[in-house]
């Protein structure tokens, strides 16, 4: 009977002028397909952060955008506000409000006894 003869060692260092990276790997398919999902999530945090390798402290734009839109549209209200006072305005002269108010306010000034004089 004969026993079955151990395979023969595996040199510590088989060729010491390959570099590390040539040398035998155990499990080598379990490393190539835990590099190819790093790089899976590496491309997809790039896609979704951008370029920026400082994702966690690039400032964020959205609250800037809204701040700018919400500034924009006050200002054109206030505009649109200020162009519809200045059309009533005019509304209000053409039918005879402004010239009735005016007469309002000049008439008890000029019915009003004059001061009297001092000594």
């Amino acid at each position: 009977m004969s026993s079955p003869t151990p395979p023969p060692p595996a040199p510590a260092d088989p060729d010491p002028q390959l570099p590390e990276a040539f040398h035998y790997t155990p499990d080598e398919e379990k490393y190539v397909l835990q590099a190819d999902a790093l790089r899976h999530r590496q491309l997809r945090s790039a896609l979704l952060y951008g370029s920026s390798r400082y994702w966690r402290r690039r400032q964020q734009v959205w609250p800037a955008v809204i701040g700018g839109l919400i500034l924009t549209a006050l200002i054109c209200g206030v505009i649109a506000l200020i162009g519809a006072f200045g059309r009533q305005q005019e509304v209000n002269e053409e039918r005879g409000f402004g010239t009735l108010r005016q007469q309002m306010v000049q008439e008890p000034a000029s019915e009003a006894p004059p001061p009297p004089e001092g000594p």
